[in-house]
């Protein structure tokens, strides 16, 4: 990485600081095997409609739709007009019926250690019972279910058996708090939850029904409360409402048959929000979910359905969940691992083991994972054969190029391309990657956008900033998976997504984002975490990742604090490597790094070396909280966090002064 040259100073939209010069071409092998080539891009460019047609065509359809797009009372959009399908016929019954259901679907390994292997035939027999289980309830199609489960496989089934029934499920992330659960239960209006007795967490049990007994307490819309016996945990029993899932769903007939729903049924509702306000429910419906979250699967990952074992990390508690381990995969007929449990239970090797154990070829997963991985040493990976892997992908935030390289060295030995992928929960889908037999990738850039999709950065009056500028990602053209709405509030979702450039009719969610000089799409992080320094306007993500290319440090998060003299100054936390030495000349030294690596401009004020960072369970740094540490506030709330205590740690540390200005 050297300094950039490119926009700067006043009239900035936002600074081009950092410059790669790293580029990694696909081998000719991988090429010549690869499912997408360079003419995608040239067939979406040519008839943007037509190309979309064809994606859909991978899929079943009941009845096939009039016409491709309605656009017609934008920001609403309708695609693949009056088309019929059942999204679990697409992710099931019909690979058993093309003679596929002795196929692994799930590689399923439990925390504990536990493990479950499901076939499609299996996944077709569950999933019927389940639907004629929910039948049964006397949920018809429309009603909404809350889903409030750890990693096992009857959450999987459960969200199958809400789309073959047509019912709108939403699940809510088993870290969550009853307070968090109650909410999105309210605004949706469930009439049923599905939770477990407990679920397991670095190696310990722990209750999860309680929360959903504090939540039902006040949700008047909920009739009953399905419960998976997954670890044992002495439960309290409400008769008539509560509901084990072995007395229900074991009984009922492994035959159910599907309906066909229109295109914009409603799939899901997925909450963005964190605990306080209004929780604002992302809604996405059917066919052209299926579509884009399938193509894109398909495509960004070079799945080969009878050879691949397909592995993403994340929890269906989150959009990659659902579209990269539930929807996609399964519409592509994958064969996948799932996992229950945290990356270090019961050693920090869990997650090479598990790709060494089931041969797993693509791998998908998280920036802060990786540099968590970096963290604790390259000789943990080294001990296991990774050589089964063949693609890896990043998801979640913008990946430092130290980390990508690092992802790139020590665990895909320098041969699989990475797919550093950018979305969003309101995009449903994949909106900007490599494509890993075309691309020639550049550490820590998402790339371009992929084959029917129109995205550009933009300076504050919409238009495009040109090559080695800085500005706002928007989106230009309306895509399958695009969210449909905010539940119940169709002005909430005009004024948060479309007011901020409505008059050019663009999409606009809050991420900024840079063309190097290439012409390459360099995502920068939320536009809210850029700092003003001396009437520079710099992204906290340039700076980190500057950091991070030091060779003692994991990881880095950094914000931008109160100044006097410059407006902000930038206070940086770092977490060392395992192998790294400490002191007060560590500061100093990694001082002198940022500057030499993107210049004096963004020299941090004061570098503070912290054993850990503020993180939600999703693995997302809380900067507000550091934000509020380095201005010497309170604490806002931190209900979120995997660990509160990490912050009194963090805020014992900089009351000592460590390693202040020189």
């Amino acid at each position: 990485m050297t300094p950039g040259s490119g926009a700067s100073g006043e009239g900035a939209t936002l600074d081009n600081l950092l410059v790669e010069e790293r580029a990694f071409a696909p081998t000719e092998e991988f090429a010549a095997q690869a499912n997408a080539t360079a003419a995608l891009y040239a067939e979406a460019a040519a008839d943007r409609e037509a190309f979309w047609a064809k994606q859909a065509e991978r899929l079943h359809w009941e009845t096939r739709w009039s016409q491709v797009l309605d656009w017609t009372k934008a920001p609403f959009a309708r695609w693949f007009v009056d088309g019929r399908l059942n999204v679990a016929y697409n992710c099931v019954d019909r690979h058993v019926e093309s003679g596929h259901g002795d196929q692994v679907a799930i590689h399923w390994e439990g925390e504990p250690g536990d493990t479950r292997t499901i076939t499609y035939a299996d996944l077709k027999r569950e999933v019927s019972k389940a639907a004629n289980a929910l039948a049964a309830l006397g949920l018809r199609a429309g009603d909404r279910v809350a889903i409030y489960m750890p990693m096992v496989p009857e959450a999987i089934v459960s969200m199958l058996a809400c789309a073959r029934l047509g019912l709108t499920h939403s699940v809510v992330f088993g870290g969550f708090s009853s307070e968090a659960l109650r909410s999105r239960i309210e605004d949706a209006a469930a009439r049923l939850v599905i939770t477990t007795d407990g679920q397991y967490r670095r190696g310990k049990a722990v209750a999860l029904k309680t929360a959903v007994d504090e939540a039902v307490r006040h949700t008047p819309s909920i009739e009953h409360v399905l419960v998976v016996r997954r670890t044992g945990t002495d439960v309290d029993w409400s008769d008539g409402r509560d509901l084990w899932w072995h007395d229900l769903v074991d009984e009922q007939s492994e035959e159910h048959t599907p309906e066909a729903f229109d295109s914009e049924h409603p799939l899901f509702i997925l909450y963005t929000s964190g605990t306080t306000g209004k929780p604002k429910g992302i809604l996405h419906t059917s066919g052209g979910y299926l579509t884009q979250a399938a193509y894109t699967h398909y495509n960004v990952f070079d799945l080969k359905p009878d050879s691949d074992v397909y592995w993403c990390t994340a929890d269906i508690g989150w959009v990659t969940g659902h579209s990269y381990i539930v929807y996609g995969p399964l519409a592509n007929r994958a064969t996948q691992v799932v996992y229950e449990g945290t990356p270090n239970t019961p050693h920090e090797g869990r997650h090479w083991e598990i790709v060494q154990k089931y041969k797993v070829s693509i791998y998908y997963t998280a920036p802060t994972l990786i540099r968590t991985f970096m963290k604790w040493g390259t000789d943990i990976p080294a001990k296991y054969d990774l050589s089964s892997l063949r693609v890896l992908g990043s998801v979640g935030e913008p990946i430092n190029p130290e980390a990508w390289m690092w992802y790139r060295e020590h665990i895909g030995a320098n041969q699989c391309p990475i797919v550093d992928t950018w979305w969003q929960t309101e995009t449903g889908a994949i909106m900007i990657s490599p494509l890993p037999g075309v691309t020639a990738t550049k550490p820590g850039s998402a790339m371009a956008p992929l084959p029917g999709i129109g995205a550009k950065v933009v300076d504050d009056s919409g238009a495009d900033v040109g090559k080695g500028g800085g500005g706002y990602l928007v989106l230009d053209q309306p895509w399958p998976s695009m969210l449909r709405g905010i539940w119940g509030d169709e002005q909430r979702y005009r004024d948060t997504y479309w007011s901020r450039f409505g008059e050019q009719g663009y999409y606009f969610a809050g991420d900024g984002a840079k063309y190097d000089a290439d012409g390459a799409i360099w995502l920068l992080g939320r536009v809210d975490d850029v700092m003003n320094v001396s009437g520079h306007r710099i992204s906290t993500t340039e700076v980190e990742s500057a950091l991070v290319s030091h060779p003692s440090v994991a990881e880095a998060a950094v914000v931008g604090a109160s100044d006097p003299t410059t407006g902000q100054g930038i206070v940086a936390f770092v977490i060392l490597r395992g192998d790294a030495g400490g002191g007060d000349s560590v500061a100093k030294d990694l001082r002198d790094h940022v500057a030499r690596e993107i210049g004096p401009i963004a020299k941090p004020r004061q570098i503070m070396v912290v054993p850990e960072l503020p993180k939600t369970r999703s693995g997302k740094i809380m900067r507000r909280l550091l934000r509020d540490v380095a201005e010497n506030r309170s604490l806002g709330d931190v209900t979120t966090l995997q660990d509160s205590s990490v912050m009194e740690l963090i805020s014992s540390g900089l009351q000592k002064g460590t390693s202040n200005e020189d």
